[in-house]
């Protein structure tokens, strides 16, 4: 009686430990696919105050943030077809409070004419590249400017022609959207 109860707790002990490893695996994959790698060193932390649309934030310092190497549909002046969608997005990955790490493009101006910081924003809880996964569920397009190509820009364009081959996110609902990675997104009115 006493062996077979010592065997049951063996057995259980034995798949609580695979379940465990096969978690951590599964979860270590999913970090894998869902991330571009965080760059070594560098970067400034930084907390996010708010999202003003689907590609520029507001840091709690005050300072503005356009994320690098992408750009989303416009929420404000004049609306284009899954602006609003793809702001969303962007505060579903980034709500007010997140800390994350700001990484420079050193392909690019490190500020554009409006005074915004272009970054790489990592969510610095999972690491998680929010420009590469904005372009990744079809919220943004990969934007190139002046034709200076980044250290994603490889990713980038494969991810955003599987996105549109697929219609996900505004290559769906947007249909008549251009492919044309070196000049903005342009959805179209809503």
């Amino acid at each position: 009686m006493r062996l077979k109860s010592q065997t049951r707790r063996t057995v259980r002990a034995f798949w609580l430990r695979l379940l465990l490893v096969m978690v951590a695996v599964l979860g270590l994959a999913a970090g894998a696919a869902g991330a571009a790698k965080l760059p070594r060193g560098g970067g400034h932390f930084a907390r996010i105050a708010y999202v003003i649309d689907g590609d520029t934030v507001e840091l709690a310092n005050g300072a503005h943030v356009r994320l690098v190497q992408i750009d989303t549909p416009e929420v404000h002046n004049s609306p284009e077809c899954y602006g609003e969608q793809a702001s969303a997005i962007t505060k579903r990955l980034l709500p007010r409070g997140t800390v994350v790490r700001l990484y420079a493009e050193p392909k690019t101006d490190a500020v554009d004419a409006y005074g915004r910081l272009l970054r790489y924003v990592f969510r610095v809880r999972d690491g998680l590249n929010v420009n590469v996964q904005l372009v990744r569920v079809g919220a943004a397009a990969p934007y190139f400017y002046d034709y200076r190509r980044g250290r994603y820009a490889g990713l980038l364009v494969r991810l955003a022609l599987r996105a549109r081959a697929r219609h996900v996110g505004l290559w769906g609902r947007c249909p008549r959207t251009p492919w044309d990675p070196n000049h903005g997104v342009s959805t179209g009115p809503p």
